[in-house]
């Protein structure tokens, strides 16, 4: 058999969904050719006439499937530092939000950006990731909120696919917050409703995603725009649950959502309706932690029922200004009490499945893109335990 690539002396964390846990495999190795995994499993396994245009010898280092980001805002224009004086000051976020801030004053900044402006912001945060592992990133819009700024947005976001090697799908999320220029929510949502076929048409999004809270959209307008999305073809996504239970979890559930998104209110009826769909629960420990939240997402029950738990950054510049998902794993420990497979897992194969990639993405398994991240670690756990220190030796993307 002829490889381009070969690891060997290799230790895999597989995440295969077929073995138990993590799926560990030791004195193992992984092969790639064009672009996909060949083969993987212990090296004794290896076909006896293999060859390759190149062989690494890892000396027992860990590897696992390159990192997946399933829930970032990572494209914006402007800062939003002060708001986190003022939240330093006793201001809470929706108090920051009715006055004009939060969302709002982002959608100020990022329609006055270029779309290369826009991409040179965004580079940055883009590269703290991919140092970390990332080979798959999920960028959502929603600071445009008209459909020349929403496209523009998109584009920047495909097109950090094209500056970097990485994976980047894109959600559209119109229905993020109402626009300055409107007073009327439906009016705004009718709005959303008929750019959703324009982007689709462009392939600007691979999903549509919304805003369920009481500071945003109603179930009632959210479950407009999911229709509009299923019309137009795309996926859907919700941010659910995360400052009061209007049932989130279960509207998206009950319109076949890939993921419902942060759920710190989502009652035991959500989770079930999640599991009964395989609606995969996103949690996003940053901004739970930058908000000083108190209500945990409830993780006991999602694991009753069997709801895949995957984890994400939500990088962006308000909530969560967080460009680690190692740290952010960190967090879903101390903070969410998950275990070290789960967080593992969370940032790999269920999180690909959150995006709707697990075909080609998220677990170590023949047939996918070899997307790898090598570690100098002495156990998969200190990728959980350590607190900003990046133990990355070597990530590759599509077998290079």
């Amino acid at each position: 058999m002829q490889y381009d690539r070969i690891w060997i002396d290799a230790r895999l964390v597989t995440v295969n969904p077929a073995s138990a846990g993590l799926g560990i495999i030791e004195n193992a190795a992984i092969a790639a050719k064009d672009g996909r995994i060949a083969f993987v499993g212990a090296a004794s396994d290896l076909p006896g006439n293999w060859s390759a245009a190149e062989t690494t010898r890892l000396d027992g280092r860990w590897v696992t499937p390159g990192l997946v980001d399933c829930h970032t805002h990572l494209v914006y224009g402007g800062s939003r530092a002060h708001e986190f004086e003022l939240r330093l000051a006793g201001a809470s976020y929706e108090d920051i939000a009715r006055a004009g801030g939060g969302i709002v004053f982002t959608v100020k900044a990022t329609r006055a950006a270029s779309e290369d402006d826009l991409v040179k912001a965004s580079l940055p945060r883009l590269d703290h990731l991919i140092a970390e592992g990332v080979t798959t990133i999920e960028i959502k819009s929603g600071y445009g909120l008209d459909l020349d700024s929403e496209c523009r947005l998109l584009r920047a976001a495909r097109r950090l696919g094209k500056e970097r090697p990485i994976d980047v799908t894109t959600s559209f999320l119109g229905a993020h917050a109402l626009p300055p220029e409107y007073t009327d929510k439906d009016r705004f949502i009718a709005a959303v409703c008929d750019m959703i076929p324009v982007i689709a048409r462009d392939h600007l999004a691979d999903a549509v995603d919304a805003f369920c809270e009481g500071i945003a959209f109603s179930p009632e307008q959210t479950a407009r725009v999911f229709d509009a999305a299923r019309a137009a073809g795309l996926a859907i996504k919700l941010h659910a649950d995360q400052l009061s239970n209007l049932h989130g979890a279960r509207l998206a559930s009950e319109h076949g959502a890939l993921s419902a998104d942060h759920l710190e209110y989502t009652d035991e009826d959500g989770a079930i309706a999640m599991a009964k769909a395989g609606t995969v629960a996103v949690l996003l420990p940053g901004a739970f932690y930058v908000l000083r939240e108190t209500k945990m997402p409830p993780v006991e029950v999602f694991r009753r029922h069997g709801v895949k738990i995957a984890i994400a950054t939500d990088c962006n510049p308000g909530t969560s200004p967080l460009t680690s998902l190692l740290l952010t794993m960190n967090m879903g420990a101390t903070l969410f009490r998950l275990t070290v497979d789960e967080l593992i897992a969370g940032a790999t194969r269920e999180a690909a499945r959150a995006l709707g990639r697990l075909s080609d993405v998220g677990t170590l398994e023949t047939g996918k893109w070899c997307n790898l991240a090598i570690w100098d670690i002495e156990r998969p756990a200190e990728l959980v335990y350590r607190i900003g220190f990046n133990p990355l030796f070597q990530r590759v993307w599509r077998g290079a």
